[in-house]
């Protein structure tokens, strides 16, 4: 007789114990020494800004592809052991309070490398207008707290930072060479469990135009937006046909235009920014504000901004049967490929090399 049921397979919580986080402290900053040592700095960066590497790079350190706590683990380890002497790269911020110390570590770093004060002052502005693009442009329901800088000696960068909402973690990667691109789909990854639905997403090639109209109505002077709220502008649907029912993200109510964002975009307007980017990142400029614009935008310009979830599933839940997704197998490759590499050149002790190449091993037969 055939049984049936459903399994559930919940995250493992819990943290490293120490003495595992001392060994992982000690293979990512081997294995980093050995990536840059064959490679160069630019390629660790690129590999800490791809989403599948790091994970793979997770699981080699002692994580499973379904153990919590992957990211900050692996962001702690890499700041205790890289180090600008020996791998000419360095691991800034973290999580919680300590994330919020980014700029001040930025600035030491700057002294230490004789940076000029105007790239240090770049590298801190980038660090919290990514942080920004992700907490008030990216509008998909998490909550960022926690965000790691790799900065190098040649002030290239690549961030990983990640998000909570009630249930599931997002992790938003980026990467910094040369001109930045906040906007138009800047992300070099985005890692999450599940796809959410209307998410405003003010950062995509979709939303320029929003963008551009968003900014174009603050100059005008916000004390006229209360005018597209007014009954005589404004009807329900609902008046017309008590059967119809449209997204309740077309909806523009004064619950949009509430007297703190109302104020906010008063001094945005005093201050007069140049672009988009700059609007972003004044103070007091908030996920509340930013959605107002670009509903007002839509509803009175019909610029309609972007309302797709810019994440991708996690190729640590795609499966050999294609569910929830295929597998990318070039990527998976590759990354395993690189951190084989890495372990067998790496200068580590003979168990942990083993022990570090068993894991990579189970990830193959995953």
């Amino acid at each position: 007789m055939l049984q049936t049921g459903t399994a559930q397979l919940p995250l493992h919580g819990g943290k490293a114990p120490r003495w595992l986080f001392s060994r992982m402290t000690k293979l990512s900053g081997t294995i980093a020494k050995v990536i840059v040592d064959s490679y160069g700095q630019d390629e660790l960066l690129k590999r800490l800004s791809d989403p599948f590497w790091f994970q793979s790079f997770g699981c080699v350190l002692g994580f499973d592809w379904h153990s919590s706590g992957l990211t900050t683990t692996v962001c702690g380890a890499l700041k205790q052991s890289l180090n600008l002497e020996e791998h000419g790269i360095v691991a800034l911020g973290g999580k919680g309070k300590t994330s919020r110390k980014t700029p001040e570590e930025i600035l030491q770093v700057g002294d230490m490398l004789n940076l000029s004060e105007r790239i240090t002052t770049d590298l801190i502005r980038t660090s919290k207008l990514v942080a920004k693009v992700d907490s008030n442009c990216v509008q998909d329901g998490y909550q960022l707290y926690h965000h790691t800088f790799f900065l190098n000696e040649k002030a290239k960068w690549c961030v990983v930072q990640q998000g909570m909402n009630t249930v599931y973690a997002r992790r938003y990667h980026w990467i910094g060479f040369g001109k930045v691109e906040y906007f138009n789909d800047p992300h070099s990854g985005i890692a999450t469990q599940k796809r959410e639905q209307d998410v405003l997403n003010l950062a995509a090639r979709e939303s320029q135009e929003t963008r551009e109209v968003s900014l174009d109505i603050l100059k005008d002077n916000p004390i006229h937006l209360k005018r597209y709220l007014q009954p005589s502008t404004q009807r329900l649907l609902s008046e017309f046909s008590p059967h119809l029912k449209m997204p309740t993200h077309h909806e523009l109510t004064q619950a949009h235009l509430t007297n703190s964002v109302l104020k906010s975009l008063q001094k945005a307007y005093e201050i007069q920014p140049e672009d988009y980017e700059e609007l972003v990142s004044l103070k007091g400029i908030g996920a509340k504000s930013l959605r107002a614009l670009a509903l007002i935008s839509e509803v009175v310009y019909g610029a309609k901004p972007s309302w797709r979830d810019p994440a991708k599933y996690s190729w640590a839940h795609g499966g050999k049967d294609g569910w929830p997704y295929p597998v990318d197998k070039q990527t998976y490759d590759s990354s395993l490929e690189m951190l084989k590499s890495a372990i067998q050149e790496a200068n580590l002790g003979n168990r942990e090399k083993i022990n570090a190449l068993k894991r990579l091993a189970n990830l193959v037969n995953h």
